[in-house]
């Protein structure tokens, strides 16, 4: 075992406390190093012609909130007027209208949408249906297996939700994160209790496909008690299924600010340890009642039909178009960021240019990895699979890393499948880093 994998690996004994910066793996390479060089190349990648057999999806991001979280780390806005919000919808089709009249995108019909924020359910039904409508024009929707959609559960009236039924939204995200009023009232949140009970209910008798609640183990005051609470509360609402975090720090969030302004290394939340046990007893109690952990952070109550078609996608390397201020996308092998400021996003769309502000193109090498690590958040890795697109054997690739997890009982051999333990699966981003190739290792994630 080489020594900067094995500290790679040991890291997380050392660091209990949690410090702020980025725990959660969302890509590879990481963002760190992707430039503005390699962005003003980006446009010519949409004049290649179509591969066959690659899946699109689209990505589109809503920033606007009613009250900023203290632990949000996204682009987000609480003071834009009702125009300002038109002015960036209308935006984000004009940058729409680029990628589809395209070569690589004309012609092309999503096999996934999914809105995030920010909070989309934020929007007014007029705005949501006038947006849904344009970007159905541009590419219809009528062969997409999901319309994702994220809801802060204070903002879902019956009319709203009915709208985004009607839209063909099939999974409706609710944003939970703790059924305390009160904890939810220091983190900054804007929905309290009674509001999830009752959007939840109603979502539910309209027949959503798929409604998903998301926790969060880590939460300013959060306990033992009121986390087993959260899990008895979520169990007794029996979404189709449950995503839950582990809170984390990272530098641009109010909570950080509030550390540095007063001097202080570590966050006043719980543990790892402490997290990583809460998230544990959450799974135990979901599979009680009939759930299938299906990743690090999720559990679903029917494998079969519960499917969570945006992240599988991407983590097979979908081809993904991001809209919006600051949206990620990843196109033939390229990465790439819009830009990050508000009134620059919609100066570079009226210019007709795309608003993009970093990108990085990965070589055949990094792509294998960035897939693998990837999945390896699921919980299982097929090995075939990485030879069959690839032609690369990760058994011996990763010889090193595996012989490592194995002797610390966090990886097991099934046929094909590399598992991990349910003990690894619980800190997965922490044993990430040590697939990364050596030059991308130690470097700020973000």
């Amino acid at each position: 075992m080489s020594h900067e994998v094995l500290e790679i690996l040991e890291n997380e004994k050392d660091h209990d406390e949690t410090e702020a910066g980025n725990y959660f793996v969302a890509n590879y390479p990481p963002f760190s190093y992707w430039d503005t060089e390699t962005a003003q190349t980006v446009r010519g990648l949409f004049d290649q012609p179509q591969k066959p057999g690659v899946p699109l999806g689209v990505y589109f991001h809503v920033p606007f909130c009613r009250k900023r979280c203290n632990f949000c780390y996204f682009r987000v806005y609480i003071d834009k007027n009702a125009d300002e919000v038109k002015r960036y919808l209308d935006a984000g089709i004009a940058e729409f209208e680029i990628y589809a009249r395209s070569p690589l995108i004309r012609g092309r019909k999503p096999k996934f949408i999914y809105f995030g924020g920010g909070t989309p359910s934020y929007l007014s039904i007029s705005q949501l249906k006038s947006l849904t409508d344009r970007m159905k024009a541009l590419l219809p929707w009528d062969e997409a297996e999901e319309v994702a959609f994220e809801a802060e559960p204070g903002t879902l009236t019956e009319a709203k939700l009915s709208a985004l039924r009607e839209i063909g939204v099939t999974r409706l995200s609710l944003g939970v994160e703790n059924f305390d009023s009160h904890i939810l009232e220091i983190s900054g949140r804007a929905h309290r209790a009674a509001e999830i009970y009752r959007a939840y209910h109603f979502a539910r008798s309209i027949g959503f496909p798929q409604i998903n609640i998301d926790l969060i183990s880590g939460m300013v005051e959060e306990t033992d008690q009121n986390w087993r609470e959260n899990v008895r509360k979520t169990i007794e609402l029996l979404p189709d299924s449950v995503t839950v975090y582990q809170m984390e720090v990272p530098y641009n969030t109010g909570m950080y600010k509030e550390m540095k302004a007063g001097g202080k290394l570590t966050a006043p939340i719980a543990t790892w340890h402490t997290k990583r046990a809460w998230v544990d007893y959450a799974f135990s109690e979901l599979e009680k009642v009939g759930y299938t952990v299906a990743s690090g952070y999720t559990a679903v109550r029917d494998p079969q039909k519960t499917k969570f078609i945006y992240r599988d996608a991407l983590w097979s390397g979908a081809d993904l178009i991001g809209l919006g201020v600051a949206s990620f996308s990843h196109i033939v092998g390229t990465h790439f960021q819009n830009i990050t400021e508000f009134s620059q996003y919609l100066e570079a769309i009226q210019r007709n240019e795309l608003p993009i502000s970093r990108a990085m193109t990965t070589t055949e090498e990094e792509l294998m990895i960035r897939e693998f690590i990837l999945q390896m958040k699921l919980g299982r890795v097929s090995q075939q699979y990485f030879q069959d697109k690839f032609s690369v054997d990760v058994a011996e690739r990763f010889r090193q890393q595996f012989d490592d997890l194995r002797a610390r009982n966090l990886l097991i051999n099934q046929d094909d499948w590399l598992l991990l333990t349910r003990e690894a699966l619980l800190k997965v981003d922490t044993l990430l880093h040590a697939f990364f190739l050596p030059q991308h290792r130690g470097s700020r994630y973000v």
